[in-house]
């Protein structure tokens, strides 16, 4: 079974919708949802707060690009825009495939620049690693090591705290 972690973020219009819409989207593959967190924006501070989620989906057989099609998807229908002069400005909804393994659980490994896998940056990214937790407490980042050892060194461990879950705010789970 080809499985693959995404990361979901919203920081615009209805936020806590766009990641409901994004895994409602994904109810065919979705094996489960973390929980949500409310998180500072990353790299570019002028906007609001995001709302981020994890997710984790699998199907037989599915190559690492039809993740990425489908996170493509996803964004479209919450008609995410993209502005050129801001990289990490804000989105209706951002789904980051983040890694990815083949039905025999071998991870993926992809240098393509539209998907690098695992996701290059991932690693020094709190928002993405506290959330995975959830679904994967005995995670590993490929290349990078155990979830729980990433969350523990900088830069990440200083970023921790401004993770804010949000028990009252669900997602569903999958199969």
């Amino acid at each position: 079974m080809s499985r693959a972690v995404l990361s979901l973020g919203s920081n615009l219009g209805d936020r806590l919708g766009h990641l409901r819409a994004a895994v409602s989207g994904l109810a065919d593959v979705l094996v489960v949802a973390s929980g949500v967190y409310e998180t500072p924006p990353w790299g570019d501070a002028d906007q609001p707060a995001y709302l981020n989620a994890a997710v984790m989906v699998a199907e037989p057989g599915a190559p690492a690009r039809v993740w990425l099609e489908r996170a493509w998807k996803l964004e479209a229908a919450a008609d995410r825009r993209r502005d050129p002069d801001r990289r990490f400005g804000p989105r209706t909804l951002d789904v980051d495939v983040i890694a990815v393994w083949e039905d025999d659980g071998a991870p993926v490994l992809s240098d393509e620049p539209e998907l690098t896998l695992p996701h290059p940056r991932a690693h020094l990214r709190a928002f993405v690693l506290r959330p995975w937790i959830d679904i994967e407490p005995y995670g590993r980042l490929p290349g990078h090591g155990w979830l729980s050892d990433l969350l523990q060194a900088e830069p990440v461990a200083g970023e921790v705290g401004d993770v804010r879950a949000l028990p009252e705010l669900a997602l569903e789970s999958g199969r």
